[in-house]
């Protein structure tokens, strides 16, 4: 295939997370600077260290109408189907073959497992096995690609925390290879016990609402839900139609365009199983290669939505790769944790930031991160707190981040390290009327 010409653009949105079934109450609760982690209800949470989590509400009564087979799609198959539902309306029809699905993930269909396991420990008569078949890492995709009539590539990243912002990238190779037309990149993951009980277990988890950054910071808090991103090239949005049905270009693009994404950028630690490398090497490497990849400078730079866990190890780690990267001015770039509001949704979590990301691109504005408590002097960021943050107008020349780019970590278990680098929309509009 022909390879394509950037720039690469999102031109949908989708989510579910603890906010509620759509893009709409996820940037409501993000800019409330509120936390949606709470009381657990999904499964006794026993004798844990913690008893909360960012947990989806109930999905709206008319949220599968029109989707076959609905009712027997397991959690993280019903919140991907639905963020890509969401991305792509009001759009006109995917090219089925050259349209790709590219995911990360964690749990997939564990907790239906878990909950076909329990019945038969506890004896049950009769119990229903099929709920095991979403047990595969990649049903969230499959289901998406079945679904949507999807026959392009459809691939699965475990790469731990990594993940989802790791599908960003394989999608953007396939975009820019001529591989794929379009690209529905996200993830979906629910909460289940296995995942629950082992970060217990590993004693990183905050027996309150997770602080990213803060002093007083004593581990995470686990979340769920999904984050869908439509990307294809600017050309084809300004001359819709599949490799046979092309247009002349059209003077206004016919779909709205949400950002670019620039490019993504990956290393690993190669240190440990689970403790991030304390120097934050592997960090800065991501990051140095997202923005070479997008082709731009620290300088560049005008927000941070940073993996911010809230465990002590990992934002310290971050901090440091992010003081390799941007030197003296790390601690005057705004970072924000979208975690300490949803939860952390492992492999999922970096497809839903990057969602976060693309909304504070088209706001203009950085969302708060929740939590109480000073700063930890040894990571010196300097955190939006309580309100939401007005980045600077792109007219402002004087300003030191005119172009109003974004970069999005992610980091994981076995040191994989991604990164993604978003511009805002404004700047085609400046040069594309």
């Amino acid at each position: 295939m022909t390879s394509k010409a950037g720039p690469f653009v999102v031109t949908g949105l989708g989510a579910v997370s603890a906010w509620g079934w759509g893009v709409a109450p996820l940037w409501q609760g993000l800019r409330s600077g509120r936390t949606a982690i709470g009381p657990l209800s999904r499964f006794p949470a026993g004798e844990q260290r913690t008893h909360l989590a960012a947990q989806v509400p109930d999905a709206p009564s008319d949220r599968g109408t029109g989707v076959h087979g609905w009712r027997a799609l397991s959690l993280a198959d019903r919140f991907a189907v639905a963020a890509a539902r969401e991305a792509l309306e009001g759009a006109p029809p995917l090219p089925s073959e050259a349209t790709g699905v590219f995911f990360g993930g964690s749990t997939a269909g564990m907790f239906e497992t878990e909950e076909v396991l329990d019945l038969l420990r506890r004896g049950a008569p009769e119990v229903d096995l099929a709920p095991l078949t979403a047990q595969p890492l990649d049903n969230p995709a499959a289901a998406v690609a079945r679904l949507l009539d999807l026959a392009g590539p459809v691939v699965t990243v475990s790469s731990a925390c990594a993940s989802g912002t790791q599908a960003l990238g394989l999608a953007l190779d396939a975009l820019r290879a001529g591989e794929v037309e379009v690209a529905l990149v996200g993830g979906a993951d629910s909460l289940c016990r296995l995942t629950y009980s082992g970060f217990n277990a590993l004693r990183v988890v905050d027996p309150d609402p997770c602080r990213p950054y803060r002093d007083q910071r004593a581990g995470m808090s686990l979340g769920e839900g999904a984050g869908i991103l439509v990307i294809e090239p600017l050309g084809r949005v300004l001359a819709p139609g599949s490799r046979s049905e092309r247009a002349e270009p059209s003077p206004r693009p016919l779909r709205p365009i949400r950002a670019v994404l620039r490019g993504v950028g990956n290393s690993c630690d190669a240190h440990h199983m689970t403790a991030p490398r304390p120097d934050g090497l592997g960090a800065a490497l991501a990051t140095e290669r997202a923005l070479a990849d997008a082709g731009v400078g620290p300088d560049d730079v005008a927000f941070l939505n940073a993996h911010g866990t809230g465990t002590p190890l990992n934002d310290a780690s971050e901090w440091r790769g992010f003081a390799r990267v941007f030197g003296e001015r790390a601690g005057q770039i705004p970072l924000t944790a979208t975690k300490a509001s949803i939860g952390h949704l492992l492999g999922s979590s970096g497809a839903l930031e990057a969602v976060a990301t693309v909304l504070c691109l088209e706001a203009g504005e950085v969302h708060p991160t929740p939590g109480a408590g000073p700063i930890d002097p040894e990571t010196p960021a300097r955190l939006v707190r309580d309100r939401p943050l007005a980045l600077p107008s792109l007219t402002d020349r004087s300003s030191s981040s005119p172009r109003r780019l974004a970069v999005s970590t992610s980091f994981g278990f076995g040191g994989a390290n991604a990164a993604a680098v978003f511009e805002s929309a404004s700047r085609l509009r400046e040069e594309r009327p």
